[in-house]
C-alpha cells in the first residue's frame, strides 16, 4: 500500500506551498492552536500509519544561519532521504514550543539552553504524536527571522487560530505603535523570501517522488 504523508505547519500560506509541490500530502495548519493540532494529527494517524513532517517557516536561533536557510532534523533514515532531494539543506536541531520566539535575547537563551538552530510552534507536537504511533518523523524548516532579528508586535498577532492571517489585528497593532512599521516591512520581506524557498523545497520533493517510496525504507532510526 502506498504510504501516506502528513505535513504539519502553522499557516495557510505554508500549506498552499506544500500542496502545490506535493498535492498528495495531507496538510494540517495549526495556527498556534496546539491542542487542536494534536487532536487532528492523532485522528489522521489512527486511520493508518503515515510519515509525519513538521514543516514551514521557523525562527533562527543559530547566528550563523541567514533568512532563507533550509534546515532538516528528525529520524536519520528519513532525513537522509530528504537531504538527497534537498542538497542545500543543513542538518541541525529543530525544536518546537507553544509560544513564538521573539526577542534577540530570548532566542540567544533558547539557543544556549537547547543547542537548537531553529524554533517553531509545531515540531514538538508533531514529533510527540509520531513517536506515540511509532511512525517516521522529520522537520523541514526555512528560517524567516534570523537570530539577530526581533519580531515587531504586529507580527506576533498576525496568525489566526485557523492558520489564516489576522489582518485586522495587525493593522490595529500598527495603529497603536506606528514606529514599528519599518520592522514589520522587514519581517514581511523576509517571510516572503522564506515562502519562496519553501515552495522550491516542495517542488523539489514532489519531483523526487520521495513520498511514493516504500514506507519500510524509513524505519525508525534516530
Amino acid at each position: 500500500m502506498r504510504p501516506r504523508t502528513i505535513a504539519v505547519c502553522g499557516l495557510h500560506s505554508e500549506a498552499k506551498a506544500i500542496r502545490r509541490g506535493c498535492p498528495g500530502i495531507a496538510v494540517l495548519a495549526g495556527g498556534g492552536d496546539g491542542a487542536r493540532l494534536e487532536r487532528e494529527l492523532e485522528a489522521l494517524l489512527q486511520a493508518g500509519p503515515a510519515l509525519v513532517l513538521s514543516t514551514g517557516l521557523g525562527g533562527g536561533l543559530d547566528p550563523e544561519l541567514a533568512v532563507g536557510a533550509l534546515v532538516l532534523d528528525g529520524d536519520a533514515a528519513l532525513v537522509k532521504a530528504l537531504g538527497s532531494a534537498l542538497p542545500a539543506a543543513i542538518r541541525a536541531r529543530i525544536i518546537g514550543q507553544d509560544a513564538i520566539a521573539t526577542g534577540i535575547s530570548g532566542k540567544a537563551a533558547l539557543r544556549q539552553a537547547t543547542g537548537a538552530a531553529v524554533v517553531d510552534m509545531e515540531s514538538h507536537i508533531a514529533a510527540r504524536v509520531a513517536r506515540h504511533h511509532g511512525v517516521p518523523f522529520a522537520a523541514i524548516r526555512v528560517i524567516s527571522d534570523a537570530a539577530d532579528e526581533e519580531l515587531p508586535p504586529a507580527a506576533l498577532v498576525g496568525m489566526r487560530p485557523d492558520g489564516g492571517i489576522a489582518l485586522g489585528a495587525v493593522l490595529a497593532s500598527l495603529a497603536r505603535r506606528p514606529a514599528q512599521l519599518p520592522a514589520l516591512i522587514r519581517t514581511g520581506r523576509h517571510a516572503g523570501l522564506a515562502h519562496r524557498v519553501l515552495r522550491d523545497v516542495y517542488d523539489a520533493l514532489g519531483r523526487s517522488g520521495i513520498f511514493l517510496r516504500d514506507f519500510g525504507e524509513f524505519a525508525l532510526e534516530v
